[in-house]
């Protein structure tokens, strides 16, 4: 009996000791894993909406409530040119993909245009959805109108609204094509 209560005070230290470990080494990280996403974000936000020269982020009173209520809407950034002029925003999104969520930041231009779409992260399947973050892949989504539903097909796009769907991994293009939509409601309903 004693040799069963020294071993549970092994093994309470041990994992005690482990968790506070765990939790300083959380502590000192932190900064630095929210650094390198902000950075992440700030590059995706270039891709999509190249013409901006900064980016900063709306705060209007709309658009805080619209965030509130929706979880899976996770920033909005106006882009701005050199003559201090809004030239579009860039919308970063979440949708339920094959592995888990699809980050996805959509960038809209104030014409009513998608200009580009750029997944900054996901967990979708290494040669499958993972190529969702493929130039080719991303690129389809550039030009298309954001006055209407973009529409994923297995087959080659007929129309200006349709993106074909990577192939072999459905789940993971309908996940795409979800977060984009989230983006162009909310352009259309609280920014154009």
């Amino acid at each position: 009996m004693r040799e069963i209560i020294k071993l549970g005070l092994i093994l309470l230290l041990i994992t005690s000791i482990s968790a506070v470990v765990l939790g300083l080494s959380n502590n000192l990280t932190q900064g630095k894993i929210e650094e390198a996403e902000n950075s992440v974000s700030e590059e995706a936000r270039m891709a999509v909406l190249p013409e901006a020269d900064k980016f900063e982020e709306e705060n209007s009173d709309k658009i805080d409530k619209e965030v509130k209520e929706n979880p899976n809407i996770l920033e909005v950034y106006k882009g701005i040119n050199d003559q201090d002029e809004v030239i579009g925003y860039a919308i970063k999104t979440a949708s339920s993909g094959y592995g888990g969520d699809v980050e996805v930041i959509t960038g809209i231009s104030t014409e009513g245009t998608i200009t580009g779409m750029n997944v900054v992260n996901h967990q979708e399947t290494p040669g499958l959805g993972a190529n969702a973050t493929s130039e080719e892949f991303q690129e389809r989504f550039s030009g298309v109108p954001a006055t209407e539903e973009v529409e994923i097909v297995k087959t080659e796009a007929q129309s200006e609204n349709e993106v074909q769907a990577l192939t072999g991994a459905t789940i993971t293009s309908d996940a795409v094509g979800n977060s984009v939509n989230m983006a162009r409601e909310l352009y259309i309903e609280n920014l154009k």
